[in-house]
């Protein structure tokens, strides 16, 4: 079963860099994301959703290589695999994008739309859904780079919450010693 961690950043662009190092840390096989989405809220305007899944383009690959198996193999029956090869592509493509964009995979839309909308203008937020995370060696590594958010909602036990929350504070405690001693 998976885990959900929203957490919120006072930057636009914290998000982002913090799923590029989640994700780095994903080669080293340090976490597994089931899902995940940076929400972006201007200072003015909608707040922007970034899939991590970009379901419509995943739809339409899958919907477009069946199609044109299909196709060709009805083609076949008509002395014409190529042209049905062809025409079965670009069906299976059309409707398997519009499966995509029907289709919910991973963190509910209106869950994160919702969410989203309460957090403060000219910030952001990363919703990650979490398979499979070795704990300590990654609460380690966002401490070490700086990583400093708010932890918004978890599914996660207590005890993990508290380290999570633990080791983002950390970070802004590190960060404000480190800028108070460079001020001296």
């Amino acid at each position: 079963m998976a885990d959900l961690v929203v957490v919120a950043f006072d930057r636009p662009d914290m998000a982002d860099q913090v799923l590029h190092q989640l994700t780095a840390m994903s080669k080293e096989q340090l976490i597994e994301l089931e899902d995940a989405c940076v929400v972006i809220r201007p200072p003015e305007g909608e707040i922007q959703l970034k899939q991590m899944v970009p379901l419509t383009k995943m739809g339409a690959l899958s919907g477009g290589s069946s199609g044109a198996l299909w196709g060709a193999l009805v083609g076949l029956l008509f002395l014409n695999p190529l042209a049905g090869a062809v025409v079965g592509g670009g069906i299976g493509a059309a409707t398997g994008a519009l499966a995509g964009q029907l289709s919910d995979y991973g963190i509910d839309d209106d869950f994160i739309r919702r969410l989203g909308s309460t957090i403060k203008p000219d910030s952001s937020a990363l919703f990650l859904l979490i398979r499979k995370v070795t704990g300590d060696k990654v609460l380690q590594r966002l401490r070490e780079q700086g990583v400093h958010g708010h932890v918004l909602q978890t599914s996660l036990s207590n005890e993990q919450e508290a380290a999570l929350k633990k080791a983002l504070s950390d970070a802004s405690t590190e960060q404000a010693a480190s800028g108070a001693a460079t001020a001296i």
